[in-house]
C-alpha cells in the first residue's frame, strides 16, 4: 500500500481576465451579484511565504503589498480572504499575551508600526471581501531553541508548557493551561476587530515524523486516567480545543463564523468503514488526533474547507472520491462545505502531468457543483491567485465565475 503523507500530497506536488488595471477602481467595476458562493483564498504569512514578501519592510510598503493582494482577489471575482495572522504563537496585531510576529520585521516582538489585522479587516471590507482571521493554534516555532524566542514569550516563562518534535516547538495540546491560553490569545483578536470568521489550517497534533515521539508522558499521566488510551485523550483535547473556541467566539461576536480547513483523509476505508475511498499515509483521527468527521456531524464549527490537494483520478486520494465523501458527511449537517483547491499546483515543475492543463483547476469546480453541499472553493495561496500560474486561475474564472458572488453569512 503506498503511504503519502500529507507533505508529500501538497508540497512535492499575471495574466488578466480585462484590460482594466486592479485596484479600487477596478473593484467599484465588479459585475452585480446574482449568487452566494465562497470564493476565498488563503494569504499566509508563515516564513513570508504569501506576505509580507520579505521581513523588514516598510509599514508603508507593507501595506501597500497587502492591499495589491487584496485587489487581485477582487480581481478575480473572490470574495473572501483567510488572513494567517498568528503563525507561530506570535501576532499581526498588538497582542497582550503574545509578541508582534517576526514575519513583519525580522525580529520577534518589535513593533512594525502598524496594526496589519485593523488594516486588513478594514481595507477588506472596503473592497466587498470578507476577512477570515487564520490562526495556528499549537506551533510556537520552526526551530527547537526557545532561546531564539524573545524574552517576554509565554514559551520561555512557561516552559513546561512547550514540546520539541520534528524540529520545531509545539504548544502541549494535553495542558489545560495551554488550552486556555491559546483560547485567550485567539479570542483577543475576536473581542478587538469585527473580522468575519476565526479560521484554523490542519495543524492540531503535528504530522508524524518517522522515528520520533511526542513527549506528552507527564501531561497524559496528569491528565488522561478517564480514557481508554492516549489517542482517545489526545482527540478529546482537540475536541475541547474545538468547542471552546467556537463557544468563545459567540459569547464575544455572536454571528462571526468558525471554521476549519483541515487534511482531506479523515481515515481511510481500508481502517474504518465510514471512511473514504483513498490510501493517504496520514489520516487525521489517527495522526493529528483531529476528528474532523465528528466536528461536521456534530455542527461544532460553522464551515469546513479539506484541503483537496490531489487531481481527478489520484491512485491514492482521487479529488472526486473525497469530494464525495465530504458532501456525504456534510448533508444535513448545517455545517457549511467548501473545497480547498492545490492552485499552487498548477503548473508547478514536478507536478503531475494533469496539473500542467490549466483546465484542472476548472474541471474541479464543474465536478464539485454536482453537489448540493459543496458552497464554493478556496484557493492556496495568494502568491498563486496574484501570479495566475498557467493561467489557471483565469481559466476557472471564465468557465465559472462570469459574475461576482455574495460571500456566504
Amino acid at each position: 500500500m503506498a503511504r503519502l503523507s500529507r507533505r508529500a500530497f501538497a508540497w512535492a506536488a499575471l495574466s488578466t481576465l480585462t484590460s482594466a488595471a486592479p485596484g479600487a477602481a477596478a473593484a467599484a467595476r465588479r459585475p452585480h451579484r446574482t449568487a452566494t458562493e465562497m470564493r476565498g483564498m488563503w494569504l499566509a504569512t508563515v516564513s513570508n511565504r504569501d506576505w509580507p514578501s520579505r521581513a523588514g519592510l516598510t509599514a508603508a510598503d507593507q501595506r501597500r503589498e497587502l492591499t495589491d493582494l487584496l485587489d487581485r482577489a477582487v480581481h478575480f471575482r473572490l470574495n473572501t480572504v483567510m488572513l494567517q495572522v498568528r503563525p507561530t504563537a506570535d501576532a499581526l496585531w498588538p497582542s497582550p499575551y503574545e509578541p508582534w510576529s517576526q514575519y513583519l520585521t525580522g525580529t520577534q516582538g518589535r513593533n512594525p508600526g502598524w496594526d496589519p489585522l485593523g488594516v486588513a479587516v478594514q481595507e477588506a471590507h472596503a473592497r466587498g471581501l470578507r476577512l477570515h482571521a487564520w490562526f495556528n493554534p499549537y506551533r510556537i516555532a520552526n526551530h527547537t531553541d526557545p532561546g531564539r524566542l524573545v524574552a517576554s514569550h509565554p514559551a520561555r516563562k512557561h516552559p513546561d508548557w512547550v514540546v520539541r518534535y520534528g524540529g520545531k516547538l509545539y504548544y502541549n495540546p494535553g495542558l489545560p493551561a495551554v488550552r486556555a491560553f491559546v483560547e485567550q490569545a485567539i479570542l483577543d483578536a475576536v473581542a478587538r476587530y469585527p473580522v468575519d470568521a476565526v479560521h484554523f489550517d490542519d495543524y492540531f497534533y503535528p504530522y508524524p515524523v518517522a522515528g520520533q515521539t511526542f513527549d506528552d508522558d507527564e501531561a497524559y499521566d496528569a491528565h488522561g486516567a478517564a480514557f481508554s488510551s492516549r489517542a482517545a485523550w489526545r482527540r478529546d483535547n482537540i475536541d475541547k480545543l474545538v468547542t471552546g473556541t467556537a463557544a468563545g467566539i459567540r459569547k464575544l461576536r455572536p454571528g462571526t463564523r468558525f471554521g476549519i480547513s483541515p487534511f482531506a483523509v479523515w481515515r481511510n476505508a481500508a481502517t474504518d468503514s465510514r471512511g473514504s475511498d483513498t490510501r493517504a499515509g496520514v489520516e487525521t483521527y489517527d495522526d493529528l488526533y483531529a476528528d474532523t468527521r465528528k466536528w461536521v456531524l456534530k455542527n461544532w464549527i460553522d464551515y469546513v474547507v479539506p484541503q483537496v490537494y490531489w487531481q481527478i483520478g489520484n491512485s491514492a486520494a482521487d479529488y472526486a472520491k473525497v469530494v464525495d465523501w465530504w458532501a456525504g458527511v456534510a448533508k444535513g449537517t448545517g455545517t457549511r462545505l467548501y473545497i480547498g483547491e492545490a492552485l499552487y499546483r498548477a503548473g508547478a515543475a514536478g507536478a503531475p502531468a494533469a496539473w500542467q492543463d490549466p483546465a484542472e483547476l476548472s474541471r474541479h469546480l464543474t465536478l464539485a457543483g454536482r453537489y448540493a453541499e459543496v458552497g464554493g472553493h478556496v484557493y492556496f495561496a495568494a502568491k498563486e491567485v496574484a501570479a495566475d500560474p498557467v493561467g489557471a486561475l483565469s481559466r476557472v474564472v471564465a468557465d465559472h465565475y462570469k459574475q461576482s458572488a455574495t460571500p456566504p453569512d
